[in-house]
């Protein structure tokens, strides 16, 4: 049996080739009603629509690519998780994968052959969650095509709108809390891995300079990492005045110091107070209780996703700030942190 076309799926339904078309490639454009004949017919005739050969044939893929930064990250996985769903929700179709390729150094560089062929593949759109290297090359893939980025800084992509939480207020919120439990000496770790990381490192300075510690101020360079934000730790915990509180650029980053900060304390016996970043699962499980900012990461990917679907007359806001919350566990919160005046 020779392979059901459009054209069959039309005249099954009684429409027109150009309406089935639309189903599958903008079905918010057309009513539920009409909708759901075209794809009764379609499963009838057991009718498949072929991506790749409609994005040959330069009439479009009909799917959403959605490249992220770092697959390990559970951060990024909430959110193309929240993403997706919408996407899904408005009959749309995504693919997702990493923009990044790992090096045995642990940095990260772009996938240049990945770019390609999303290039050839003519996506309907692209999400960028986190902060992917070199983003700026996407530009060229990114023609006649909306770009979002989530939970990151666009740079290099000045036409790209962007959903964010945001991060001064985020900082602000950890390092007063912090102070507010009496501790003065607050270090921070972070300043690598992207722009969202200095500009949390940034945030994290000013909201000490506005407290009155900024000579205390101590950043140790980490990225998003659990052995970046080990190694930091244990550089700030070895100077000859170390700090009675971290904070860290994020939750990955802070699983690693709290190990450096169990090891201080089985030496010296003294109890270090600790915050990160994200409110991702890790910090939520019981072994961790992890004091963290909570960015809002399920209504960003949603939020995300909703702009990428959206009609070119629609675009108002070319950048939205999520507003955080504090989310305040165990790390932080026990009296015997507070540091002696």
């Amino acid at each position: 049996m020779k392979r059901p076309t459009i054209r069959d799926v039309a005249q099954r339904a009684g429409v027109s080739k150009s309406l089935v078309s639309l189903v599958y490639t903008r079905p918010h454009t057309v009513s539920e009603t009409r909708r759901q004949l075209v794809l009764d017919a379609a499963e009838e005739l057991g009718f498949r629509p072929n991506l790749v050969a409609r994005s040959l044939a330069g009439t479009g893929s009909g799917f959403f690519a959605i490249l992220v930064a770092d697959l390990h990250n559970p951060l990024f996985a909430e959110i193309v998780d929240a993403a997706r769903f919408t996407l899904a929700a408005a009959g749309e179709v995504s693919l997702m994968t990493s923009a990044a390729l790992p090096r045995l150094d642990d940095q990260h560089i772009l996938d240049r052959r990945l770019l390609s062929l999303f290039h050839d593949l003519r996506p309907k759109g692209i999400l960028i969650v986190g902060s992917v290297p070199d983003m700026q090359e996407i530009g060229g893939l990114a023609l006649n095509v909306p770009v979002v980025v989530a939970s990151a800084i666009p740079e290099g992509l000045p036409h790209a709108r962007t959903v964010r939480g945001d991060d001064t207020a985020g900082m602000r919120m950890v390092v007063r809390h912090l102070a507010e439990q009496g501790h003065r000496r607050i270090a921070h770790l972070g300043g690598e891995g992207g722009p969202v990381s200095v500009a949390r490192a940034a945030a994290y300075s000013e909201a000490m300079v506005e407290l009155g510690l900024g000579d205390h101020i101590r950043i140790s360079a980490a990225d998003y990492s659990e052995a970046a934000g080990y190694a930091a730790a244990q550089q700030v915990l070895d100077d000859p005045a170390p700090p009675s509180a971290i904070t860290a650029v994020n939750d990955l980053a802070a699983v690693g110091a709290m190990a450096a900060i169990a090891g201080y304390a089985e030496r010296t016996g003294n109890q270090v107070a600790l915050t990160g970043y994200d409110n991702t699962y890790l910090s939520g499980l019981r072994e961790i209780g992890l004091t963290t900012i909570d960015p809002g990461n399920e209504a960003i990917g949603s939020l995300a996703a909703a702009m990428l679907i959206e009609e070119p007359g629609d675009a108002q806001e070319r950048e939205h700030v999520a507003t955080p919350s504090l989310i305040i566990r165990r790390s932080s919160a026990s009296p015997s942190l507070v540091e002696p005046a």
